[in-house]
């Protein structure tokens, strides 16, 4: 996953809002999203290493992945970084100290940028985290409002990650229903727009690579967005999780899936939610 936006706690109806571009070789072997086997979890999967760069659970829980670009400091002997999204969702037991087990771990891999958030109280309290590693791995909570991450740490300002900053806050305002939300935010991770060359950050890449990862959907000879995913959890608990995924000369497929969170006792969740947008 290389560009995230999350609303958490920004609207009254919708508490947790997510809309992600992965991006990835074309010749790496993917599955799409599904409920995998023996475990509640709905993600895609990658099928060289086994891991996913994002996942949700009925039981409340979500976390997506970004790599930190960093040339210099890659390690090819690293594990792969897609293991830390579902040793999150799988864990049994509360998100902080499934968190911290993640994070104690963290110099094993290369860069990354773990989101992860909890929207039920069921097993432990409601929030949203994030975690960056291998150095300075700790865990931060993310507070109320509308963020993006891309291939830099949260908080840092890239031209795609402002973007989606501000068309999430638009499409929040303006979405009259779920099914409006999800459309608005799809068009929004399509955008191919690059960014001007006094805006584009400097990670160690050659300029005309720099320019094409700039915008949020990428096309580049073996390489692109191959899937955009929008997941909104409603304030009653009701999920929406749509998935488009993209080949070179393929048709778009699209997958959706709806569910209610659950929680103990067959309960409609429980959310934390603020008065808004």
């Amino acid at each position: 996953m290389c560009l995230i936006a999350f609303a958490w706690q920004a609207h009254a109806d919708y508490p947790l809002v997510v809309a992600a571009n992965r991006d990835e070789f074309f010749a790496r072997p993917t599955a799409s999203a599904r409920w995998w086997p023996d475990d509640d979890l709905l993600a895609g999967r990658d099928l060289r290493a086994g891991g996913t760069w994002m996942g949700v659970t009925r039981g409340g829980r979500f976390a997506a992945l970004t790599n930190f670009r960093d040339p210099s400091s890659q390690r090819p002997d690293a594990p792969s970084r897609g293991a830390l999204v579902g040793d999150f969702l799988t864990d049994a037991g509360p998100a902080g100290p499934a968190l911290a087990r993640i994070a104690a771990g963290a110099a094993r891999f290369n860069g990354f940028n773990l989101l992860a958030a909890q929207w039920h109280a069921d097993d432990g309290p409601v929030g949203a985290w994030a975690l960056s590693g291998p150095e300075a791995s700790m865990v931060v909570p993310v507070a109320p409002g509308v963020h993006a991450l891309s291939n830099a740490r949260l908080g840092v300002s890239w031209p795609k990650v402002d973007y989606v900053v501000e068309q999430t806050r638009e499409a929040l305002a303006t979405a009259t229903d779920t099914a409006t939300l999800v459309e608005r935010l799809m068009t929004m991770l399509g955008d191919r727009t690059v960014a001007s060359d006094d805006r584009l950050p400097g990670t160690g890449i050659p300029l005309e690579v720099e320019r094409a990862l700039s915008a949020p959907f990428i096309r580049m000879p073996g390489y692109g967005t191959r899937a955009s995913t929008v997941f909104v959890v409603d304030r009653r608990g009701r999920t929406t999780f749509v998935e488009r995924r993209f080949e070179p000369d393929a048709a778009v497929e699209e997958s959706r899936f709806a569910f209610e969170t659950a929680v103990s006792g067959g309960r409609s969740a429980g959310l934390s939610v603020v008065r808004g947008p």
